[in-house]
């Protein structure tokens, strides 16, 4: 555990449970939501032509890989709990570091928390054929559980994301094969579109068509960086964290490519841009309802193995900032027993509840969706800095990027624009979003001052 130098501290490490498969997993169940179940269809619906929508995903993959790699690198130059975290405050100091945790406990993970619970409780009811008020009364349940589950310890929350992974993995398996090598029983859905399908005529027109559809991809994609949050709880983590980003990425990179050929195989390319259930209307198209439903639990599993993952490694970057003497010092602990920061895993689980049940998350996280790839960015950067300093010190590192500098160039610049895009897209929320972002930064003058008092020596 980092321990800082800043307020009461425990002696009480994190416990350094989990090999390749678990960190593997991790990955996988950070990145695999919901996103693979509706991005393809706005994808489709920007492109206009079936080889361009390949195209778009495999090009976001070619960006997820190289930030595999980047991150890689970053793990095991720092394999320390906090992941991004460690390495902005390591790079450019405590401020912008504070100010990653400050959203991401504010809105981007907590938020994420609320709102995935919601779609993973509104499949599950429709599934159990409950009614359409049973949904808030699940998702509140889900977190509380999950968070209840993550306390009594890593092995614990990571089994339960491991099991949840492979469902989900299982889920889509069955999908891709049905479509590939089943024959279709019933028609697909007519596809309904408000505007027909253009595909762009120039190169310039091509640019600008996939950089938009590159947006929804990369979104799709995101979610494997916060593995490097529960580095000290790897085993070997300067061996396991880069073998699991990379296989976890490549993992996802191959599903969602599947997943793209047996969306377009089902229903075609209007078919998928006009859909909003493009899983459920493959699944029905070669098994009936009964596909129907075992996709729909498949959602229901992949949504609540996102939600458990994100539980799990979110709050460690709460405990590191702690640690630091930069948030509240009881989150700073960990459970004796447990080895886990129960503090911050409550915390965190309090915000996510009281987002879900004012019903803000979904509006707020639209506010910063933009920021998520600015801290991405920023850190996939900070290679460049740490790699100088560690370089000027004579410090190798075990595991560096094959593709950096020029890869590492790349991945920034698609974040940059990403969220770029998101900007122009609704300069609003992003104005909106800067401003709640703006709020940590008293936040941080008063914990910085705090510990700058406790710093001084009394005279």
């Amino acid at each position: 555990m980092y321990t800082g130098q800043f307020g009461p501290m425990t002696p009480v490490q994190y416990a350094a449970k989990l090999g390749t498969f678990s960190g593997t997993m991790l990955v996988v169940g950070g990145i695999i939501g919901a996103g693979i179940f509706l991005s393809p269809a706005v994808v489709a619906q920007r492109v206009g032509t079936s080889p361009l929508t390949l195209a778009a995903w495999g090009l976001g993959a070619v960006v997820a890989v190289i930030g595999g790699f980047v991150y890689a690198e970053l793990g095991a130059r720092r394999p320390q709990a906090g992941g991004t975290y460690v390495y902005l405050r390591d790079a450019y100091g405590t401020f912008p570091a504070f100010m990653y945790g400050w959203a991401l406990f504010l809105i981007m993970a907590t938020g994420a928390m609320a709102a995935v619970a919601m779609t993973g409780a509104n499949y599950l009811a429709e599934l159990l054929g409950l009614g359409a008020g049973a949904g808030r009364p699940i998702a509140i349940t889900l977190i509380v559980v999950l968070t209840g589950l993550n306390v009594l310890g890593v092995s614990v929350g990571a089994t339960t994301g491991n099991i949840l992974t492979v469902l989900k993995l299982a889920a889509i398996a069955l999908l891709v094969f049905a479509a590939l090598a089943l024959t279709p029983r019933y028609s697909a859905p007519p596809a309904v579109l408000d505007t027909p399908l253009a595909a762009p005529v120039s190169w310039s027109q091509l640019v600008v068509t996939m950089g938009g559809a590159l947006v929804p991809v990369l979104f799709s994609f995101g979610g494997w960086q916060q593995t490097n949050a529960v580095a000290e709880e790897l085993v070997e983590p300067q061996r396991t964290l880069p073998r699991a980003l990379i296989f976890g990425v490549l993992i996802v990179a191959v599903t969602y490519l599947l997943v793209n050929v047996a969306y377009l195989r089902a229903l075609g390319l209007e078919g998928l841009a006009a859909s909003r259930a493009p899983a459920a209307e493959t699944m029905y198209v070669y098994l009936g309802p009964t596909g129907r439903l075992l996709i729909t639990g498949g959602i229901v599993t992949s949504t609540v193995g996102f939600l458990s993952m994100v539980i799990l490694m979110s709050a460690r970057v709460y405990q590191a900032m702690a640690a630091d003497g930069l948030f509240f010092a009881r989150m700073a602990r960990l459970h004796p027993s447990w080895q886990t920061p129960v503090e911050a895993l409550v915390a965190q689980g309090t915000v996510a509840l009281l987002l879900l049940l004012t019903g803000t998350y979904g509006q707020l996280l639209d506010y910063v969706v933009f920021a998520d790839w600015i801290f991405f960015g920023a850190t996939a950067a900070s290679l460049f800095v740490l790699r100088a300093r560690d370089d000027a010190r004579g410090v190798r590192s075990p595991v560096t990027s094959p593709l950096h500098p020029v890869g590492t160039l790349v991945f920034v610049t698609a974040a940059l624009y990403v969220v770029v895009g998101s900007i122009q897209s609704n300069p609003g929320n992003a104005a909106r979003g800067a401003g709640l972002l703006l709020l940590g930064v008293p936040v941080y003058l008063y914990w910085n001052r705090q510990r700058q008092r406790r710093e001084t020596p009394v005279a």
